[in-house]
């Protein structure tokens, strides 16, 4: 037991001291769970400090900014962003690494524990210090390659930012009716609950996968006369519901004629 704590310990990057630059929400988010979990951070600083006595620098800075801020730290320490969309290009010139958490940051912070994060790292010693600092959060670190880096941060923004729009446009045509946001919040919770546990297709309901047309007409009208400028995000999504049901159809349909195959 003790040789192997200690192998474990010789492959983990050294790094005393962190820098963090930026003072936005995941700077701050970042620079305090990290302290929390042993590590010794410097910052957050503003935007244009060098790190000089850090180790490691890790850039919270908008993905506009992350060459420029790069560019301000002299040749030494390891660098990395936390950018979900954004490779490694920009921290040229310096051992490059990056770690996106996986989970929405507010202005009370996260909870970064059993979160998923993105990393990368241009030599095997950066990636291998990009995760230790995922797990030091209580992260589950996964590699997304370069060219996958632009679809895996869309896929976050239509999981968390589009369902706040979405949820946004809901409490907005309820309160038409006199209900309170507070009352739609069991419904959404649950439905999420649902897809985790089922998946999409399987956690639907309504009026769409029922087929009921007649119910989607007058929801429709409904919408047309007290939230108009809603109705093309609503006829979106109709759209978008009923392509799922479809393609849920299709596989099914194939399971089946594949079980009869196979009795």
């Amino acid at each position: 037991m003790r040789e192997l704590e200690r192998m474990q310990a010789a492959d983990t990057p050294y790094c005393a001291r962190l820098a963090i630059i930026g003072r936005g929400r995941l700077g701050n988010a970042l620079a305090t769970e990290l302290r929390s979990a042993g590590h010794v951070v410097m910052g957050p600083l503003g935007r244009g400090a060098d790190g000089a006595g850090a180790d490691a620098v890790l850039l919270c800075v908008p993905d506009a900014a992350i060459a420029a801020a790069a560019a301000c730290i002299e040749p030494g320490p390891l660098v990395g962003h936390c950018s979900g969309a954004t490779g490694l290009e920009p921290l040229a010139g310096h051992e490059a690494f990056s770690l996106h958490p996986l989970m929405t940051v507010t202005h009370e912070g996260a909870e970064f524990v059993g979160a998923g994060a993105a990393i990368a790292g241009s030599t095997p010693h950066a990636l291998a210090l990009a995760r230790s600092l995922a797990v030091a959060l209580g992260l589950r670190p996964v590699e997304i390659a370069a060219e996958d880096r632009v679809a895996y941060h869309a896929a976050a923004s239509i999981a968390s930012n589009f369902l706040l729009t979405l949820e946004g446009a809901a409490a907005r045509l309820a309160s038409t009716a006199g209900l309170e946001r507070a009352q739609l919040v069991p419904l959404v919770r649950q439905t999420v609950e649902n897809w985790a546990r089922l998946g999409a297709a399987d956690a639907l309901t309504g009026p769409v996968v029922r087929g009921d047309e007649q119910t989607l007409a007058a929801q429709r009208a409904a919408v047309a006369d007290r939230t108009p400028e809603m109705l093309g995000l609503f006829d979106a999504l109709t759209e978008a519901t009923r392509s799922l049901v479809c393609d849920s159809s299709h596989i099914d349909s194939a399971d089946r004629h594949r079980e009869a195959v196979a009795r």
